[in-house]
């Protein structure tokens, strides 16, 4: 089941649309702000110990409230869901937003533990976020890094998943899979990666975060007219001691140029199979989507619970949450009913 939804169409309905939810909620889509400004804003963040780090995370929501975990990518933050929380919270959702390993407040426990970037190692830091918070079962949403980290709970942890909320749809790989050659306009599109294989490329990185990370948005969200105070809130969390190591790790792993932990092995001969998706899940795309991301025909028999993709129109980029957060709170409102 496909739909394309006009983001532009939807904010000027909200209230009307959104009134299954009840008054509350049509309330705070009345309020939210445009995608772009940095008027909204978490509460007072927390920080709890789970696995191998301490984790800084937004709460917003009654704290008997059904679970959500809202999971961002690479190079954005906890800030992309700033507008979809208080939609959720309204709702009646216990909504938890971590910042991943090596984004804002969020620290490794030890100087000894490997800076480990690897796909299975962050989504693993999802279980124990949800172990620390006595979590059983959530709803989980995300994003790029966020969405794969979703992507491989689901898939190996299906009873801890109640469903899923994926951008891009599914992208579980494996180093195998990167190893092989793209068509060249595909190859292009991923330049950033090929940059990050070098010492010259981490250094760079390092160097420069800020305006790398702010050309991506440029490039990955064409047609976001976000200020710089938008970017600049988010920016903030690339200060993290760990982001360069974890982010550098993340893409040499991809292409079999960093090795992994031992311990996730299994974890990744798991995920190398590219296993079905059996929770109910909506995917979302948007228009004008800048960033590499496969067609959603590529993807769908790869979910065999319920199942629908939406395309978001009206200008949407990869940054889907926050260019369109009404679009992306109803989607997890309505997987969560599937």
């Amino acid at each position: 089941m496909a739909e394309t939804v006009n983001e532009t169409r939807r904010r000027m309905l909200a209230a009307t649309a959104m009134t299954i939810v009840g008054s509350q909620f049509t309330r705070a889509i009345a309020a939210d702000t445009p995608a772009g400004s940095a008027k909204s804003s978490f509460g007072p963040l927390k920080q709890v110990d789970a696995g191998l780090l301490n984790m800084g995370y937004a709460e917003a929501g009654p704290a008997g409230g059904r679970p959500v975990i809202l999971l961002h990518g690479w190079p954005y933050d906890i800030y992309s869901f700033v507008d979809v929380a208080p939609l959720l919270a309204s709702a009646g959702y216990r909504v938890i937003v971590p910042y991943v390993r090596g984004y804002g407040t969020t620290r490794f426990l030890s100087t000894e533990t490997s800076r480990n970037g690897q796909p299975s190692a962050v989504a693993s830091d999802v279980i124990a976020l949800m172990d620390a918070l006595a979590i059983k079962t959530a709803v989980l949403a995300g994003f790029d890094w966020g969405a794969r980290s979703a992507n491989i709970v689901a898939a190996l942890w299906p009873e801890r998943c109640k469903a899923m909320v994926s951008v891009s749809g599914y992208l579980i790989g494996s180093q195998e899979a990167g190893k092989l050659p793209l068509p060249p306009k595909a190859e292009l599109e991923w330049w950033y990666q090929y940059y990050f294989a070098t010492e010259r490329g981490r250094v760079g990185y390092d160097k420069n975060r800020h305006d790398f990370a702010k050309l991506i948005w440029q490039l990955a969200s064409p047609q976001w007219k976000f200020d710089d105070a938008t970017f600049d809130r988010s920016a903030a969390s690339f200060d993290n001691p760990d982001h360069v190591a974890i982010v550098i790790h993340n893409y040499r792993w991809r292409l079999a140029l960093a090795q992994g932990e031992p311990k996730y092995d299994d974890l990744e001969r798991r995920l190398a199979q590219g296993p079905v998706i059996t929770v109910p899940t909506i995917t979302l795309e948007g228009d004008a989507n800048g960033a590499p991301h496969p067609d959603p025909s590529a993807y769908a028999k790869k979910f065999s619970g319920k199942y629908a993709h939406r395309t978001i129109t009206g200008g949407i980029g990869h940054n889907l949450p926050q260019e369109a957060p009404q679009a992306f709170a109803q989607a997890v409102i309505d997987v969560d009913r599937f």
